[in-house]
């Protein structure tokens, strides 16, 4: 929201907004605090079914492709895409698809872990991940202007953390990372003990509200764990 209200943009979720990749729905209901309505959907029929189990008939949950939206042209003003791009097969027919479903004037908000970090190490599971410079060119060739924010500096990070991750460095240059989920997850554990369960949903004051730092587009961030992204149509 700092981001947002530094660009004039702090009206930008009294709208009509589409969540895509939403998964559980956690954030669904933070957002529409704010919004005048909002939709979600996720490729996993599977996983919708914990967001409807929660969130009942205050929201409606459909199972789609990021890239083959069943929406009509035009038919919001807010894309959100959070922690997911990367897992698109190809992120340049989602921003076709979110374009296409966005009014003249619309936005597009993402967040997305920054490959630029020193110990970068991709989930299994995705295919590209997109820097601040990759997701310039992106939205640039959609016609969209892009500005970023950083967040979770890496120097505010603390001594434990800092050891982990220079471990971690060392894990992923000699190959010694799990391959698996599984595997990634039984390691997290190790490291930092039993983890704590995301809430079905996420409710204000939850965490404390954060600063983010402006980042330049023209050159890989290597200071912030992740990459904040508002796009607008040029």
């Amino acid at each position: 929201r700092d981001a947002q209200e530094s660009r004039g943009l702090g009206d930008v979720y009294k709208r009509q907004v589409l969540e895509v990749a939403c998964g559980a729905g956690q954030g669904v209901g933070l957002v529409a605090r704010q919004a005048k309505s909002v939709q979600a959907g996720d490729v996993s029929e599977a996983i919708l079914a914990s967001a409807r189990k929660h969130y009942g008939c205050r929201f409606t949950f459909t199972q789609f492709d990021a890239q083959a939206m069943p929406y009509e042209d035009e038919s919001f003003d807010v894309v959100v895409i959070h922690e997911a791009l990367y897992y698109v097969p190809d992120a340049n027919h989602f921003v076709a698809e979110a374009s296409r479903v966005l009014r003249p004037g619309g936005r597009i908000l993402l967040t997305n872990s920054n490959k630029d970090l020193f110990d970068f190490n991709p989930s299994p599971h995705s295919t590209v991940y997109h820097g601040v410079v990759e997701l310039k060119a992106l939205f640039k060739a959609h016609g969209y202007c892009a500005d970023f924010w950083g967040s979770q500096p890496l120097k505010d990070a603390g001594l434990v953390q800092k050891t982990t991750r220079v471990a971690k460095l060392f894990a992923v240059k000699f190959g010694l990372m799990p391959k698996t989920m599984r595997g990634k997850q039984l390691l997290k554990r190790f490291i930092f003990g039993k983890p704590v369960l995301m809430p079905a949903e996420i409710v204000p004051g939850l965490s404390e509200r954060e600063n983010l730092t402006p980042l330049r587009a023209d050159q890989p961030c290597i200071t912030h764990k992740i990459i904040f992204c508002i796009a607008q149509d040029a």
